[in-house]
């Protein structure tokens, strides 16, 4: 069996030989100063280094999302403006086309009335014109028959009705008899 470890067995082997597993107490001592020279040296320059990198990346990387959560709320509200504008502008233009609808129907309307009464004025113009002409005919033809009257009157009578003044009375009188005498005897 083997013999237990002691601090000497695991130092020197039987014949003097060093062990190469156990370091000698100076390169323990030396590693040991140097591991505290080089924890010193990165406690006092790197990781105050690290740690200012570590806090100004966590602080741009906050200030980011912090920017981003103002632009997406910016975005939102904008996006909010928009669609209150987009409905604002659906509704003018659904009243806009009501009211041309209301506009259209009531020129139409008012060009109804207005061909109405254009209509009804031509109509009246054209039986006042009848009229007229009527009165110039009635005029016409009264003069005509009394000439001709005058002249058969003239010849059945053989007496002459030259003068105007008389002409005219017996005409007015001939056609008042016709006017004013029965409507059987014309």
């Amino acid at each position: 069996m083997r013999a237990p470890l002691t601090s000497m067995t695991l130092r020197a082997s039987e014949d003097g030989e060093l062990n190469p597993l156990v370091p000698h107490p100076i390169e323990i001592v030396l590693s040991l100063v140097v591991f505290a020279i080089l924890f010193y040296l990165a406690r006092k320059f790197v990781i105050p280094a690290f740690e200012a990198a570590y806090t100004e990346r966590t602080r741009t990387i906050r200030g980011g999302l912090e920017a981003a959560e103002t632009r997406q709320a910016a975005a939102d509200a904008k996006l909010a403006d928009l669609d209150r504008q987009l409905d604002e502008a659906s509704y003018e233009t659904a009243r806009i086309r009501e009211e041309a609808r209301e506009q259209s129907a009531a020129i139409v309307a008012e060009m109804r009335e207005q061909a109405a009464a254009e209509s009804v004025r031509i109509v009246e113009h054209g039986r006042a014109q009848v009229e007229a002409e009527r009165q110039q005919a009635v005029t016409s033809l009264r003069a005509e028959v009394g000439t001709l009257a005058t002249s058969l009157a003239g010849r059945i009578v053989v007496e002459s009705l030259e003068n105007d003044d008389l002409q005219r009375r017996v005409v007015d009188r001939f056609l008042a008899d016709l006017e004013g005498g029965p409507a059987g005897q014309n």
